[in-house]
């Protein structure tokens, strides 16, 4: 049983849209998917985990200047106007119901100026005192997992009810690298899905061969600028040398920050809603009945 859950809760809405049909609609005829399948899939997770403290993370900036500014191209392809994400114009508007849905029933819900929901979630992981698990689709987070403590990932790419474990062990079978590397393999492999071009020529191998041999960038980054040859695989050093100045800015842009000025507020897992008549209200309003029904009898069997 989980000290604390932390749902990266764009991912998981995200998810929901695309998973459950845009036929499920609110009385008034607007689409409530998404809105649906998320407080579904958290009524899955309290019943099948029991957190004590449960935190809905969110996009307060979904690409932030200081990661912007170190690499333009971090999630260029997924701007539409301005600096607005592309989202599904059936979706944006589900998204202040989530929200509203989320204050009434008590879950706390947090998201900081400047920082990406993935930085609240490795600034409350850093910030818990017991266990921790990270519930999300995105394989940056895999970056957290810590046995020590433990923090895992419980990641969702298999569907809610098919959850992937992934402690330090998962992400070593994986990707052959420690478990705790993931960031320095992402920065070197790159990731297309958030504009990380990564080193050309440098593939998930001698990512992993690279990390594995020297334990972190900066260690491979001083072997590299003090001509060091020993341990780098066939051509790599080449590579590496032409993408210097990529691997100069993007650590700062792949880490997670573990120090976002989060708020100091009660994350405790409620036994019943915080507003039960706004929580009324959006049932009625939305045709949420069932789907809040389900949430609120597993958070009373949780806290029980």
């Amino acid at each position: 049983m989980p000290g604390l859950m932390l749902l990266d809760t764009a991912s998981l809405y995200f998810r929901a849209f695309y998973g459950v049909p845009e036929s499920i609609k609110s009385p008034d005829g607007r689409p409530v998917n998404a809105v649906r399948g998320l407080i579904d899939m958290i009524a899955t997770l309290v019943r099948d985990h029991s957190p004590a403290e449960l935190v809905a993370c969110m996009d307060a900036d979904w690409r932030p200047a200081f990661r912007v500014d170190a690499l333009p191209s971090y999630k260029a392809h997924r701007v539409a106007e301005g600096d607005q994400e592309d989202v599904p114009d059936t979706l944006a508007p589900q998204v202040p119901i989530i929200e509203e849905t989320l204050d009434a029933l008590g879950i706390a819900r947090i998201g900081v100026p400047g920082y990406e929901a993935d930085d609240v979630i490795g600034t409350c992981a850093t910030r818990a005192k017991g266990a921790v698990d990270i519930v999300t689709g995105d394989r940056d987070l895999f970056q957290l997992v810590d046995d020590s403590r433990p923090v895992r990932v419980l990641y969702t790419a298999r569907g809610i009810r098919n959850l992937q474990i992934f402690d330090e062990a998962a992400v070593t079978a994986k990707y052959a690298i420690p478990g705790r590397s993931y960031a320095e393999f992402a920065t070197l492999r790159g990731d297309p899905s958030d504009g990380l071009p990564g080193v050309p020529g440098v593939g998930d191998k001698s990512a992993a061969a690279l990390i594995t041999r020297f334990g972190d960038l900066g260690t491979l980054l001083d072997a590299l600028d003090s001509g060091v040859t020993e341990g780098f695989p066939a051509g790599a050093r080449t590579k590496l040398t032409a993408a210097r100045d990529y691997l100069r800015v993007a650590p700062d842009v792949v880490r997670v920050a573990l120090d976002a000025p989060v708020p100091d507020i009660d994350l405790t897992l409620p036994a019943k809603p915080r507003d039960g008549r706004a929580l009324v209200a959006l049932a009625d309003r939305h045709g949420l009945d069932g789907p809040l029904n389900r949430l609120l009898e597993s958070m009373a069997k949780a806290t029980a």
